[in-house]
């Protein structure tokens, strides 16, 4: 358990909100749940800064109500990916308060108070028909803790639609490019801004972009070199390397000098 949760509980206590006997149960709680179909992971917040993260595929409504029960009693937020329509109908049942986004194919419940957001993310689509992936992108940062902007369709065909929006991504401290085709976008959006620029190859195309890896070669061939990519359709993955990246720079004040990035100022968070 890290301090911050101890002093949660120990404050609790104190002011009378939390028997004693709940207390020690949760001090007390496993690292772990055994289920009949899953081990739930209850340590993944103290050690990675967020819980486990439930993927949906190929999981029965009920394995996916049970894993997000356990998560929910151990004080933990839900956050669920790749939600067919099926579970989507079992999970609103079960947990009305839960946010959905159908679009993106994700579950989100927050336990406790929303905390204000910590750096900020930009989400650029090649195309319409990226909003999917990007969805899922948007949501994985807005529930990791940080501001989440999509910028939809202004792809690489129109290069003026992109600059059009550029004061909306350039001091973004991560940007998330998601673009099927022929996958050139991430590239040029990286040869524009200072931070990192995740690249999600999405499997919308003709023919011979064989289902988004014709977009994947593209962008692993970035001329750009703060493109990094991550695997096709990969919304989620983009989108919580992106959330990372943002909390950390948020967290810290930089100062730009005239030789580049090399002055920080470490007074907010000293590490």
């Amino acid at each position: 358990m890290d301090p911050e949760d101890l002093r949660q509980i120990l404050e609790q206590v104190r002011v009378g909100t939390l028997p004693v006997d709940g207390a020690v149960r949760l001090l007390t709680r496993e690292s772990a749940a055994e289920l009949a179909y899953a081990t739930v992971d209850l340590d993944r917040r103290r050690r990675c800064g967020f819980p486990e993260v439930i993927l949906c595929s190929g999981k029965t409504p009920e394995w996916i109500e049970g894993v997000a029960r356990r998560l929910l009693d151990a004080g933990q937020s839900c956050l669920a990916t790749r939600v067919s329509d099926e579970q989507a109908v079992h999970l609103a049942s079960v947990f009305p308060e839960a946010e959905q986004d159908r679009l993106a194919r994700t579950f989100w419940l927050q336990v406790g108070p929303t905390s204000d957001p910590v750096g900020k993310v930009a989400i650029i689509t090649a195309g319409t028909g990226d909003l999917p992936v990007a969805r899922e992108a948007l949501v994985t940062v807005r529930a990791l803790g940080s501001t989440a902007d999509l910028i939809v369709d202004v792809g690489v065909a129109g290069l003026h639609r992109l600059l059009r929006q550029r004061d909306r991504f350039e001091s973004a401290d991560a940007v998330v490019v998601v673009a099927g085709m022929d996958g050139a976008l991430p590239s040029v959006v990286g040869g524009l801004v200072p931070c990192p620029v995740f690249a999600v190859p999405t499997s919308i195309g003709y023919g011979t972009a064989f289902g988004g890896l014709a977009a994947l070669l593209t962008m692993l061939n970035a001329c750009s070199a703060n493109v990094a990519v991550v695997n096709i359709d990969a919304g989620f993955k983009a989108g919580y390397l992106a959330a990372l990246v943002a909390r950390r720079w948020g967290e810290i004040s930089v100062r730009e000098s005239p030789g580049g990035f090399d002055q920080v100022d470490l007074d907010r968070n000293q590490r």
